[in-house]
């Protein structure tokens, strides 16, 4: 019954009980309604609020437990990167397909058990309008990756188009000046040309200091760089992120579906090549209330960018450390091996990923760059000619055992060392091994492990014939010449005439 017929109804069931009959019973035969209803009106003109019918749900009943799961799995996840309904759902038809049930079920049950939990939030942006090629807007933000198997936080470069929501998005391990120019030009690259104006948080990379109002004292390194593109800069209020909301949203799309599971990868480079993977997906997508893909919009804009430098910006952080007694070059507050001796001075360029090591212009060392702090970053190969020199100083290495940790020292080594040793002695064997290894700075480590393991297949314990197995593969052998049949015909002679010949034999010889 709707409420406001009820509401007279009640109005008459207590004139009638006032003035009419006055007794329940009464009231209610009259009326034709029951005793309780009586009751009700007498006690109170307001109708109770009628509770709602707690129903069975049998559709996602079963789904139940599945999405319950997830949510409760979300509880331990970084709090950016826990499942969107939506995501909910593509997994249900992805994981679960006997069930079916519409995305609508799916998204209210998870409101609901958010609601339950406390994770629902929702801001206000107002929607702005941006013309082609005009602005672009860029941020860092926090992703959880395992790389190896091991759970690495990261940060994360965003850079987005405000007109064909386009976006880059590249992971570094830490958010420095270095890889926040290098992301920027990685960025210019995928869209085909630079935007005309960028709109930026106070980032440190960019923002020595905030003044009043919207003025900024900003670092050296960045204006260089924004003069080197050719682009233009805007920074928002301190704690104001709807300014940029544009980024600020798509941090969060991307999030969701591309970093939700955590994904998995063997180092950063492989990350970033499906983070690049994942942008190309998203170019296929349509964004809603506009007619083109992202990809069309994107392809569109591309003639209303300014253009890539013919250069790009030198991203190197130069120095000039001495080697130390330990073969080691200090960069920051990590060491570093170089093949170079003691107290010569080199050149180390320090990328963002990388560390190169260069001597009179030649480049001697490369590292995967540390971001710890105390730390020896150390390679076997650097200290092989002098282990030459000293075999004894091998087994107890710190360079061998980083090359243990990397898996770049097999057990085939180990058990071709102990062959070697127990031939030809334990010092003549180590030189031999350490031959053996400098195979890998003309060959690399696969070649160089095939042989070994090929070496010890065959009951050979000898750094000559390891040699001779690394180097066969380039051995190639001179292959007679083959001639067709029927190019034999060039080749034919006529017979020689033998008749004046045995004519002359016949003949008697006189004196």
């Amino acid at each position: 019954m709707e409420r406001r017929r009820k509401v007279e109804l009640f109005e008459q069931i207590r004139r009638e009980y006032e003035f009419g009959i006055g007794t329940i019973k009464g009231v209610a035969t009259k009326l034709g309604v029951h005793r309780r209803m009586v009751r009700q009106a007498v006690a109170s003109a307001e109708p109770p609020e009628r509770r709602p019918s707690q129903r069975e749900r049998p559709v996602i009943g079963p789904l139940r437990p599945f999405i319950d799961a997830i949510l409760e799995t979300d509880r331990n996840a970084p709090r950016k990167q826990r499942h969107t309904a939506h995501r909910i759902y593509e997994r249900i038809r992805t994981e679960l397909p006997e069930y079916k049930v519409a995305e609508v079920t799916v998204r209210q049950y998870v409101r609901e058990r958010k609601g339950e939990l406390g994770w629902s939030t929702r801001e206000t942006c107002v929607p702005q309008s941006y013309a082609p090629g005009r602005e672009g807007q860029v941020d860092w933000y926090e992703a959880w990756a395992e790389l190896s198997g091991e759970p690495i936080k990261l940060q994360v470069f965003s850079l987005r188009s405000m007109v064909s929501g386009a976006a880059f998005h590249r992971a570094y391990h830490r958010a420095t000046q270095q890889a926040f120019h290098e992301a920027h030009e990685q960025a210019f690259h995928y869209f085909g040309g630079v935007f005309r104006l960028l709109r930026y948080d106070n980032l440190k990379s960019a923002v020595k200091k905030v003044l009043r109002g919207h003025q900024r004292e900003e670092t050296t390194r960045f204006i260089a760089f924004r003069s080197h593109w050719r682009f233009a800069s805007d920074f928002c209020t301190p704690a104001e992120p709807h300014e940029k909301g544009g980024i600020e949203g798509e941090a969060c799309y991307f999030r969701r579906n591309h970093w939700v599971p955590v994904p998995q990868a063997r180092d950063l480079e492989e990350l970033n090549a499906q983070l690049l993977a994942a942008c190309h997906e998203d170019e296929r997508r349509q964004i809603a209330g506009r007619d083109a893909t992202v990809g069309a919009a994107m392809i569109a804009e591309r003639a209303h960018l300014l253009p890539l430098a013919e250069q790009g910006f030198e991203l190197a952080e130069l120095s000039f450390p001495r080697v130390d007694g330990l073969g080691c070059v200090r960069v920051r507050t990590n060491l570093y091996s170089a093949p170079a001796p003691p107290g010569r001075t080199v050149e180390v360029r320090l990328y963002p990923s990388h560390v190169e090591v260069r001597d009179e212009g030649r480049l001697i060392a490369r590292h995967e760059r540390c971001y710890e702090r105390h730390q020896q970053i150390l390679d076997l190969e650097h200290y092989l000619d002098v282990l030459e020199r000293k075999p004894g100083a091998l087994i107890g290495s710190k360079p061998l055992a980083a090359w243990r940790q990397r898996g770049l020292w097999p057990e085939s080594y180990d058990r071709l060392l102990a062959r070697l040793i127990e031939r030809h002695g334990k010092p003549s064997g180590t030189r031999q091994m350490i031959q053996v290894l400098s195979l890998i700075r003309a060959h690399g480590h696969g070649r160089v492990r095939a042989a070994v393991e090929e070496a010890i297949t065959l009951g050979c314990a000898d750094g000559a014939a390891v040699r001779h197995l690394v180097e066969a593969v380039d051995l190639t052998h001179a292959r007679a010449a083959l001639i067709e049949l029927d190019g034999l015909a060039r080749f034919e002679r006529p017979l020689p005439v033998m008749t004046d010949y045995d004519g002359l034999l016949g003949q008697e010889v006189t004196p």
